[in-house]
């Protein structure tokens, strides 16, 4: 069912990027990089058509994902790529572009931008890609020891803006340029919002009711501490936990609703290693 689910949440981020590329970047010529960078500079100079070529340097692109990043990963990756590239290539069977949908640039390149940035994001959290030089940034961040994804892409996609600039005018080409760099931000702001956390400090008389909800209900573990309070010179209990921003609210709730005598700290966290959490 694990499986099942990171499949469904690849296929939904692959539809969501298909339809940022296809309707609104590659009408625009828009090119921040990647393999469907790539495609719009060679469907401009070339006869190959953009959904060809983006199968064609995915394949190879599948091949160094296999040997240098994680097999899993590029199993994941291969059913994405290639529905992109399907899709890519029913979209301009069903609704061929040769012009943008407005003319409005800028409403256009957010569109762009957001698309393929939230797809990205949401592969990435499946431990997957979109093909092309995410496997690229992937390779970079991982042998390289980069902690920004956004970064990683930043830094593969940059040849392909400056090609840009020899191919299409100077005016798409800062466009392009602009899209690159907003995307790169996007990416990580998108990751560590998902992958937000509460790290949570309570101060409490009476231990067990917290204790029992967060181990019972809510299915994680505490620390529990003995202390001593300040002002009442009363003996407390300290309990040390980690939790989901819903889990959280969900305890918060608990606490208010049964009137404990608690003291909460709640403070956001992004990099939390261990069981229950990402892996170390």
């Amino acid at each position: 069912m694990r499986s099942l689910r990171q499949y469904g949440i690849i296929t939904i981020s692959i539809i969501i990027m298909a339809v940022g590329i296809y309707f609104f970047k590659f009408p625009n010529n828009f090119c921040f990089g990647g393999v469907t960078g790539a495609a719009t500079l060679v469907a401009k100079v070339t006869t190959l058509s953009t959904g060809g070529f983006t199968m064609i340097a995915n394949l190879v692109l599948l091949a160094v994902a296999w040997i240098a990043v994680d097999k899993t990963f590029a199993l994941r990756t291969a059913y994405a790529s290639i529905l992109l590239s399907l899709l890519l290539m029913f979209f301009q069977w069903i609704y061929p572009m040769d012009k943008p949908l407005s003319d409005e640039p800028i409403l256009e390149l957010l569109f762009a931008i957001g698309l393929p940035a939230i797809g990205t994001a949401l592969l990435f959290q499946t431990d997957a890609s979109s093909g092309g030089t995410d496997i690229l940034a992937m390779v970079l961040k991982k042998y390289a020891h980069l902690r920004d994804t956004g970064l990683a892409l930043f830094l593969t996609d940059l040849v392909m803006i400056i090609a840009a600039c020899f191919v299409f005018d100077i005016k798409t080409a800062l466009y392009s340029f602009v899209g690159l760099t907003v995307k790169s931000f996007m990416i990580d702001d998108i990751i560590q919002s998902m992958t937000l956390c509460k790290s949570i400090t309570i101060v409490c008389t009476d231990v067990e009711p917290i204790r029992n909800f967060i181990v019972q209900e809510l299915h994680k573990g505490a620390t529990i501490l003995e202390a001593r309070g300040g002002y009442t010179d009363k003996q407390k209990y300290v309990v040390l936990t980690t939790l989901t921003r819903r889990q959280a609210e969900q305890l918060r709730s608990y606490i208010h609703e049964k009137q404990l005598d608690a003291f909460l700290s709640v403070a956001s966290t992004n990099e939390v290693f261990g069981k229950g959490f990402t892996k170390a």
